[in-house]
């Protein structure tokens, strides 16, 4: 009898990088033992908005999963519509904490006059950039060829920052100008790519398309972890939101009608 040879089937092809984006996943492993999810964080800043009108300015998936972990989960998703079109001549950090502010503003005006669901109780905005060690602003890959050279590029240069702004917008009960508190705050991770990563690697990964949504080319929440050597700060602030630094900006821009109430007590005392 002949041998006979076997052929591998040929691989699909990855996706576009215009459906990446859009991609959903509904295949789950079956009998598999179901995990009772974390009980929320009982914090009064939480508390006191839960059940209220909470909008996040933002359509990032991975900023809403973040903000589920801390118990906010009902969220309103409501993208700003305005272009991020500030001049690239702005420093990173301006860059950044404009967009992110602009993000606020304009979803915090749209919605502050709802009469059908009322006024927001809170707006979180964001906005995440990675840089490159030469200063460049790194945007989402739009081909499999341009997401090669951006990952060969964070490789050779091994060092890049990633700058994630936060704007925290509420309404103020008092009659102080203009009626609402902002509250923004500017994070910065130092991110190392591994130098012995292997061109073979950045194929491989570029090809599974999970980096073809996100500004740098990866996701370090994800298989992109394996491109990373280490870090330098928040590790959610590279994901998209920094968590810690989030909260507190919560309960600070929350917490300014209790701010002009003590202002006011003061100068009745005086």
């Amino acid at each position: 009898m002949a041998d006979v040879e076997c052929v591998p089937a040929a691989a699909d092809p990855p996706p576009l990088y215009e459906t990446a984006a859009h991609r959903t996943s509904s295949s789950h492993p079956k009998h598999l033992p179901v995990l009772r999810p974390p009980l929320p964080l009982e914090l009064p800043i939480l508390n006191a908005i839960r059940g209220k009108r909470i909008i996040l300015a933002s359509a990032s998936p991975r900023r809403r999963q973040l903000l589920a972990q801390i118990g906010l989960i009902n969220l309103e998703v409501i993208p700003s519509s305005m272009p991020e079109d500030f001049p690239k001549s702005l420093s990173s950090f301006e860059y950044v904490l404009q967009t992110a502010t602009q993000k606020a503003m304009t979803v915090y005006a749209a919605e502050i006059d709802n009469a059908t669901r009322g006024e927001p109780a809170l707006v979180i905005a964001a906005d995440t950039i990675v840089v490159s060690n030469l200063g460049q602003l790194l945007e989402k890959p739009h081909s499999e060829a341009e997401h090669i050279v951006m990952l060969k590029s964070l490789r050779n240069t091994s060092v890049h920052k990633v700058y994630t702004a936060v704007v925290a917008m509420a309404p103020l009960q008092s009659a102080r100008d203009p009626g609402y508190a902002l509250e923004s705050t500017v994070e910065e991770t130092i991110v190392r790519f591994g130098k012995d990563i292997s061109d073979e690697m950045i194929m491989a990964y570029v090809r599974t398309r999970e980096g073809a949504d996100k500004a740098g080319g990866y996701g370090i929440q994800g298989i992109g972890a394996i491109l990373v050597d280490r870090i330098d700060g928040s590790f959610d602030n590279v994901v998209g939101l920094p968590l810690r630094a989030t909260l507190a900006l919560i309960e600070k821009v929350l917490n300014q009608d209790d701010d002009v109430e003590d202002e006011f007590a003061a100068l009745e005392n005086e």
